[in-house]
């Protein structure tokens, strides 16, 4: 539908839920109010006072319903994995390509580019997350060591200028030779992350102060805290860089997510769920990249030394998960879904239900269990 009002639903407008009524018009929320003022004869969508809250913002996952990000073609990125997102509440997300060979890599620059361009029943493919490959080897986790290079503005712009734009987010290692020096070069141009590190205190400060913004999946493959050695976990912590969270109740125990939430801040700390092919799907045997993966009770793990291997978490369950181990409201844990990786991605009219933002929602009953999700003013979900 071109235009249409919502009605009859909880709104969050920004840490609370109230009655609202919000009229869509050309993919963008037009007005927000209590009663709005649409043309006569407008189709209403009446939500019987569900909850309708923004889209969410998934930017580090590697695939789901079968489909692996490294092997995925652009009509698999939308219509399989996108389609799985969809149902899941997720409204927009950044496919996380893995460490792989440069041929790899640029094909699947070009999938992404092909799937960014199309529309259809599925989440909004935003951009590219480069994992790698200016990655540390003692921190490896899932990277194939073999892969991994030091740090190159030269081959950065070969992928950049292949992706046309596409690249949105890239974590590097700030410990790797000629990392500190290329995140300085690049940073104007892409969102840099640091992780996958054992870097001392002062490297990763200085990665910090050239223009890292961002903290990859914090505590998990990287050196943690120790009070005479802060290490890359005490410079993150100590520092306003966002930082990714997979809350999924096994890379983070809860008071994990408790303590990170408190040195950093509700707006600083970025719900992500790094999954994997099998998200969605059956315990069993997967593929993360050139990886073999083993699942086994929900949990991934590489079938070569069981040093786990991304997640099968979904955003909808991160939702949910967020809300047991604060013991906050939805209206509180939300941005971490929502706000804050728009934030940090720089998506003015993401995240957020407010006048000339894009019309990104998921609808949400009682138990927080996603019912509807709409992508652009389109219905691209509806729960069965």
């Amino acid at each position: 539908m071109e235009q249409f009002v919502i009605t009859g639903a909880l709104v969050y407008t920004g840490h609370r839920f109230v009655p609202r009524e919000v009229y869509v018009e050309k993919g963008r929320v037009a007005q927000l109010a209590e009663t709005v003022d649409a043309p006569a004869g407008c189709p209403r969508l009446d939500l019987a006072g569900k909850r309708l809250a923004p889209g969410f913002i998934d930017i580090h996952t590697h695939g789901a319903a079968g489909v692996d990000v490294n092997a995925a073609t652009a009509a698999q990125l939308n219509g399989t994995i996108g389609r799985f997102f969809a149902s899941q509440g997720t409204t927009g997300w950044l496919c996380s390509v893995l460490t792989d060979t440069p041929e790899q890599t640029l094909w699947c620059l070009d999938q992404a580019k092909a799937a960014m361009g199309e529309a259809g029943d599925w989440a909004q493919l935003l951009g590219v997350h480069l994992e790698g490959p200016f990655l540390a080897s003692e921190y490896k986790g899932a990277m194939p060591e073999h892969l991994l290079q030091t740090g190159s503005a030269e081959l950065f712009a070969r992928y950049e200028a292949a992706g046309a734009g596409a690249i949105k987010y890239m974590t590097v290692s700030p410990e790797v030779e000629g990392v500190p020096r290329m995140i300085r070069q690049i940073a104007a141009r892409v969102k840099v992350a640091i992780g996958h590190s054992g870097a001392d205190y002062d490297t990763a400060m200085e990665c910090i102060e050239n223009g890292a913004v961002s903290a990859t999946h914090t505590f998990n493959a990287m050196r943690l805290f120790h009070q005479h050695q802060p290490a890359i976990m005490g410079a993150v912590l100590e520092s306003d860089v966002y930082c990714e969270a997979i809350c999924d109740g096994r890379h983070l125990h809860p008071a994990s997510v408790r303590l990170l939430l408190k040195c950093k801040g509700w707006n600083r700390v970025v719900a992500v769920t790094d999954s994997i092919m099998a998200a969605g799907l059956p315990d069993g045997n997967y593929k993360l990249g050139v990886n073999d993966v083993v699942v086994e009770n929900g949990d991934a793990k590489l079938a070569s030394n069981g040093t786990r291997a991304g997640s099968t978490l979904t955003t909808g369950q991160a939702l949910k998960n967020l809300v047991k181990f604060t013991g906050q409201g939805p209206e509180t844990v939300l941005p971490l879904l929502t706000e804050n990786p728009a934030d940090l991605l720089g998506l003015a009219r993401k995240g957020r239900i407010a006048p000339g933002c894009d019309a990104d929602f998921v609808v949400l009953d009682d138990e927080l269990t996603v019912v509807r999700t709409i992508v652009g003013g389109r219905t691209v979900y509806t729960a069965p």
